[in-house]
């Protein structure tokens, strides 16, 4: 399962470092103004999917990978919030 997340994070950082010409991930971690609208888009239509009780697993996929994006694309590592996660364990 964390696999999966931790592809994502890799796939990101190897985009970031080789792009793709015509690759999504790469418009997003390229442009912080679209990744940052995408991560609010699809935190929105989550919510709207609890609510109606429907496709509650493709928006929360959807904000996984856009938000992992987002994070990237603004150079903040997923390594520095699991550290942060721990720090806040009581």
């Amino acid at each position: 399962m964390l696999n999966t997340l931790e592809s994502l994070f890799k796939l990101a950082r190897e985009r970031k470092n080789t792009p793709v010409e015509g690759s999504y991930t790469n418009k997003l971690l390229s442009n912080k103004s679209l990744s940052k609208e995408k991560v609010l888009e699809e935190i929105n239509e989550l919510i709207e999917a609890v609510e109606k009780n429907e496709n509650k697993i493709h928006e929360a996929a959807d904000v996984f990978y856009h938000l992992i994006m987002y994070l990237e694309a603004n150079e903040i590592k997923v390594e520095d919030i699991m550290l942060e996660l721990n720090k806040r364990k009581k």
